[in-house]
């Protein structure tokens, strides 16, 4: 059956004006459904899609919240916004017995890395030493499957790769990385280059996601849902630089320990997740959500994130400790003549 079963059906969505969740609220409304965005604010980048009711409340408020929802009742309530067993546990106290369907965003950097399975499946261990993000993230999923087990809490979890929008640099540093190609400056990337990696354009991501929704295989389950193009890092690297018209970026590999002894925040990126290669076997989500299939490729991705930022100057922002970091470690870390 297709997503249209969506049509009339009243849905909450804690968020629906981010990267990923701004996709996947348009697609809601074209799809015909009822749907709530329950937000402090909304985005000027990304605004809620017309046609959807907007709640104003800080979901981290539980009075307010109960306020604002006045008793209402769901057929799906998505919580983008919840990071910690904390945000979760209000959830199930919020939502028990008020929605047909909650589904939690969790995160693929919850798998075990490096993965002994590649492609990835669903059934990999999570694991992760190196990112509180993913261990809270771990937590918010072990609480959520005993409220399923014990109180029957109508528990979808969906594990998000890297996805991205025309926002959305795909570095850490954003545009500081894109403002160092143009001015031909040394460009660090951690490893050697050719781990591999997966990146998720976010329409394409809206339509395995609200595939989901509503939908009675995916009660109790869990799904990761990404796109099917695999690069390796350079490639990603040299992809964005040829969309900011840079025919040939001056690329530094630098172990991603090494970042991490410089900085630890910076580091805990790559060792937690982008160090290695990540590539998802997507056949369960598709067997539920056959309508599924990805078409949107970082080539054309690139050229929307460049056009956005060049759009208006005052988005094309450097991070000046990020710069001077890269400074340092592409310094000791280029090659040097033999």
């Amino acid at each position: 059956m297709s997503s249209s079963r969506l049509r009339g059906r009243k849905v909450l969505f804690i968020g629906g004006t981010g990267v990923i969740s701004s996709a996947c609220s348009r697609r809601a409304v074209e799809l015909g459904a009822d749907l709530h965005l329950l937000n402090r604010s909304v985005s000027s980048a990304r605004p809620a899609p017309e046609g959807a009711t907007v709640i104003a409340a800080d979901i981290r408020d539980t009075d307010g919240v109960r306020a604002a929802l006045k008793g209402q009742e769901f057929d799906v309530v998505v919580d983008f916004l919840g990071f910690t067993p904390e945000h979760v546990a209000r959830d199930v106290e919020l939502f028990g017995g008020r929605t047909g369907q909650y589904v939690f965003i969790s995160s693929a950097s919850v798998y075990r890395k490096p993965s002994t399975c590649l492609p990835v499946v669903e059934s990999v261990p999570l694991e992760n030493p190196y990112s509180a993000y993913a261990r809270d993230k771990i937590a918010c999923e072990e609480l959520l499957a005993r409220a399923h087990h014990a109180e029957r809490f109508p528990v979808t979890v969906v594990r998000p790769s890297h996805t991205y929008d025309r926002t959305a640099v795909p570095f850490d540093g954003g545009w500081t990385v894109v403002e160092r190609m143009r001015r031909g400056k040394e460009v660090l990337v951690h490893g050697d280059g050719t781990s591999l990696w997966t990146l998720t354009h976010h329409t394409d991501f809206a339509v395995g996601f609200t595939g989901l929704l509503d939908h009675p295989e995916a009660l109790g389950e869990t799904f990761h849902l990404t796109g099917d193009e695999v690069l390796s890092w350079d490639q990603i690297y040299r992809t964005v630089a040829g969309a900011a018209g840079v025919e040939e970026p001056r690329l530094v590999h630098v172990p991603s320990d090494a970042i991490a002894a410089y900085d630890a925040r910076w580091g805990e990126e790559f060792l937690g997740d982008k160090a290695h290669t990540m590539v998802f076997d997507n056949s369960k989500v598709r067997r539920v959500v056959p309508e599924f299939t990805p078409s949107v490729p970082f080539s054309h991705g690139a050229r929307e994130i460049v056009e956005w930022f060049d759009a208006d100057p005052a988005r094309r922002t450097v991070h000046e400790r990020l710069d001077a970091l890269m400074d340092r470690l592409t310094d000791t870390h280029r090659p040097r003549p033999s």
